[in-house]
């Protein structure tokens, strides 16, 4: 009796313990892209001070005007839109394969999108965003499906998932590069984007990018609590009111969405996906309710993180952001084998 006295009354200060660190956490992470924003409109080969970048943002007489308007805000405006789409694609590929290494790269379907790229430059001769975008969807959707099903379907299992999504991988990027290498026109005019560049950002970029994000990521964070529910299990979810069916299609639309955009704007950037919401389930448990809005904000802090490491490191010239993630996303990644391993 007196047990149950002491520990009734301690489940709410508990929850409302935790729901005070995932509050914190969400605004630690909006604070962190504000920051981030700013050192991504001040440094480059040119440096800025947060004043100047104020006045280049609201003074068209200022000097710093045509730094900020046009070369770093476009690629700020896109990697703050690309950053969300992947970061939220990869919270919701995780959630959805029950797997924590899975990331829409690492499951083929970036190589799709930049598949269906590389044949709309190669053959058809699109170079513009405009018609990237519908070949990228098409190709991320038709992976999605192929590496789905031959991963088992409905009993498809992480590992299954993990090798199917390789196998596509190896494939598709293999096809990429015999593109670029049989057509010079196309080697010239993606090779800075198959390895995942903010460099060529312009405004209209980001203008023609945005309402696929968002008709991305209403969706998906839509789908939280009934991802939640599927974390228990089908049978669990369906006592709870979920249909798994329809959960899982609507996440794969969500991600051929958010990771079509974001392929077609930038190119194939990998392990933000995977990182942002290893990340982001330590801040605040496994709570898409909570995971989902964390990854669309910090996924944006470590692309446009590495977009200024690769301004920093490399001047005058620079790194592309895709490197940058792929040098620190690589060890962290085989970081995370090695642990599941052991457990």
């Amino acid at each position: 009796m007196e047990s149950s006295q002491i520990s009734g009354p301690a489940g709410p200060p508990r929850k409302r313990a935790e729901n005070g660190r995932r509050a914190a956490a969400l605004l630690g992470s909006a604070i962190a892209l504000a920051a981030v924003l700013v050192l991504s409109l001040g440094l480059g080969a040119r440096q800025l001070s947060p004043a100047e970048v104020w006045h280049g943002l609201v003074d068209p007489g200022s000097a710093a005007y045509t730094v900020v308007h046009q070369m770093r805000l476009p690629r700020t405006l896109l990697g703050l839109l690309a950053g969300v789409a992947l970061g939220v694609a990869g919270g919701v590929m995780q959630a959805l394969t029950r797997n924590p290494l899975a990331d829409p790269g690492l499951l083929g379907i970036n190589a799709g999108a930049s598949a269906a790229v590389a044949t709309a430059a190669g053959i058809f001769g699109v170079g513009t965003f405009q018609g990237y975008v519908w070949f990228a969807l098409a190709g991320a959707a038709a992976v999605s499906v192929l590496v789905y099903a031959v991963g088992g379907g409905r009993a498809a299992t992480p590992a299954r998932l993990a090798l199917a999504g390789a196998a596509v991988n190896a494939a598709l990027y293999s096809y990429v590069n015999g593109t670029m290498l049989l057509d010079s026109a196309s080697l010239e005019t993606m090779r800075f984007w198959t390895v995942g560049s903010l460099a060529s950002a312009q405004g209209e970029t980001s203008a023609m990018m945005a309402p696929f994000v968002v008709a991305g990521l209403l969706p998906a964070l839509a789908l939280a609590r009934p991802l939640n529910a599927l974390a228990l299990g089908d049978d669990s979810a369906r006592s709870l009111g979920a249909h798994p069916a329809r959960v899982r299609a609507g996440a794969i639309v969500a991600v051929t969405l958010l990771c079509g955009a974001a392929t077609a704007a930038c190119g194939p950037i990998v392990f933000v996906g995977l990182m942002v919401p290893h990340l982001v389930r330590a801040l605040t448990g496994p709570d898409q309710r909570w995971m989902l809005p964390c990854c669309a904000l910090l996924a944006p802090v470590l692309l446009l993180g590495a977009d200024v490491l690769g301004r920093l490191v490399a001047r005058p010239g620079e790194l592309q952001a895709g490197i940058v993630t792929a040098v620190l996303g690589g060890p962290l990644f085989l970081y995370f084998v090695r642990r599941k391993v052991r457990a």
